[in-house]
């Protein structure tokens, strides 16, 4: 993350870029005990044959890997997975009570995970979740120990255990995973369960980039404008960033809006900037919604509204960003 100022006293000119994954810390949420999950009895559609959602769920779950893969976002990997069911004429219900029912190969394991996870048919359950994950990710299912190792590091549903996180990231990318290379290079980044390396995290952002990973190439963008491991190449940086932004990566479209608001590798261009954090925010994108909150604010060659700061800031403070929840305090407090 990348903060910089204009002066000491505002931060009109101030922008987030966001390199690997998120340094929020999220709710740490106590472990619970692992208990087996009973089967319950259900109807699923005549049409519809046991075989058939085996290879259902097994298409689902390299679905799945093949998003992790290229570096899609959360939003991506669910609209995927429930527009494969939709498309398939399958009642989720009818899926959902069949893993209950088939616990017995890590697809299904993971999948009711996921299910879990998303709050799809059941509420949101992140320690079900976790437990899960942990059963599926013994047996060797490489989604599942991808999606562990991340709750590793944020404590989502499981205790933070950045030993574990660097432990699975690091036997994944000696595979070739290039999730688990960005996610590697992430923890030599920020000293996650092993001490800080900048050169390693560089070489793993670049061996992800090249397997396609667009978190990878953001990452190495990220690298290259600051000189983090590598020479600082400002206008690499700015390739790099489009090139992950054209791959609909949320953090390199915030990426790009930055070298476009502060004439990073590019000429500046306030509306460029404006319209690329506009749509990561509506991805959902924090540090965009932070970005598009403060051009608002200050009316950074837009006209300058108040009540989309506020809105904006809202999104942003909601999911951890810290500056977005100062700023949000100090708007509020003015207001009144």
């Amino acid at each position: 993350m990348n903060v910089k100022n204009s002066n000491n006293e505002e931060i009109s000119n101030t922008y987030i870029s966001l390199h690997g994954e998120s340094t929020q810390i999220i709710q740490n949420f106590n472990k619970v005990d692992t208990k087996e999950i009973k089967p319950t009895t259900y109807n699923v559609n005549k049409n519809i044959y046991e075989e058939d959602l085996t290879i259902v769920v097994d298409h689902l779950i390299n679905l799945n890997l093949n998003d992790l893969n290229k570096g899609n976002e959360d939003h991506i990997r669910k609209k995927h997975i429930l527009d494969y069911i939709n498309s398939h004429n399958i009642i989720l219900q009818e899926i959902y009570n069949w893993l209950l029912n088939n616990q017995y190969h890590s697809n299904s394991i993971y999948l009711l995970g996921y299910f879990n996870y998303h709050g799809i048919v059941t509420n949101i359950d992140k320690k079900k979740t976790s437990n899960l994950y942990q059963k599926a990710a013994e047996l060797e299912n490489v989604v599942a120990q991808l999606d562990l190792a991340t709750m590793y590091i944020y404590g989502e549903g499981a205790e933070i255990n950045y030993i574990k996180a660097f432990e699975l990231s690091k036997k994944l990318a000696e595979k070739n995973n290039p999730n688990a290379m960005n996610r590697l290079g992430y923890c030599y980044d920020h000293g996650i369960g092993t001490c800080i390396n900048e050169k390693k995290a560089f070489e793993l952002y670049q061996k992800a980039a090249e397997l396609g990973n667009s978190n990878g190439i953001n990452n190495v963008g990220w690298c290259c404008e600051s000189g983090f491991g590598t020479n600082v190449d400002k206008q690499s940086a700015f390739k790099l960033y489009q090139k992950a932004a054209d791959l609909g990566n949320a953090n390199g479209m915030n990426s790009l809006g930055c070298c476009y608001e502060n004439g990073v590798g590019t000429e500046i261009n306030i509306k460029k900037a404006y319209e690329l954090y506009q749509k990561a925010a509506n991805l959902g994108n924090d540090f965009a919604q932070f970005n598009l909150a403060l051009m608002y604010e200050y009316g950074n060659e837009i006209k300058k509204d108040i009540t989309k700061a506020i809105y904006w800031y809202k999104k942003s403070a909601k999911q951890g960003h810290s500056y977005a929840q100062k700023k949000l305090t100090e708007l509020l407090e003015n207001e009144l």
